[in-house]
């Protein structure tokens, strides 16, 4: 068996002012589909994650990011696919966010999001989340 190549993906995790979090839909074709997702896309050769994650914002959310920094790495083996998800916390942007390419997007509260079924790999995500309200302001 041959090892297949970790996908490196920039991963946005959207904070608004009052600490909610841009969450969206998986198109049902798409690897872990119709589940939710933090926003962002694969590493382009060429690019750092800054750049990459500054590309799939303002592609997929029509947003341009102002301030973001990192949250977390984390590298899963799903049985068809390797990630490695480079998560930084967005905290300033403008543009209105939005899903671009049609996909079922919302704010949610931190404590609200165990109620969406997400991808196993963004579950530490989720934990952080929920785990570090003094760095992300007192509200969600």
């Amino acid at each position: 068996m041959v090892a297949s190549k970790r996908t490196h993906v920039a991963v946005g995790v959207i904070l608004n002012p009052d600490g909610q979090v841009f969450i969206s839909r998986r198109h049902a074709h798409l690897h872990q589909g119709n589940k939710w997702e933090f926003p962002g896309g694969k590493v382009e050769a060429g690019e750092d994650v800054y750049q990459a994650l500054c590309r799939e914002l303002l592609e997929e959310c029509n947003i341009q990011v102002k301030t973001a920094a990192p949250f977390t790495l984390i590298s899963h083996d799903y049985p068809d696919k390797q990630v490695l998800l480079d998560v930084w916390l967005v905290t300033a942007f403008s543009g209105q966010p939005q899903q671009q390419e049609g996909q079922e997007w919302r704010w949610v509260a931190r404590h609200e999001l165990t109620a969406y079924p997400f991808p196993v790999a963004n579950e530490i995500i989720i934990e952080r989340l929920q785990d570090a309200p003094e760095m992300l302001g007192a509200k969600g």
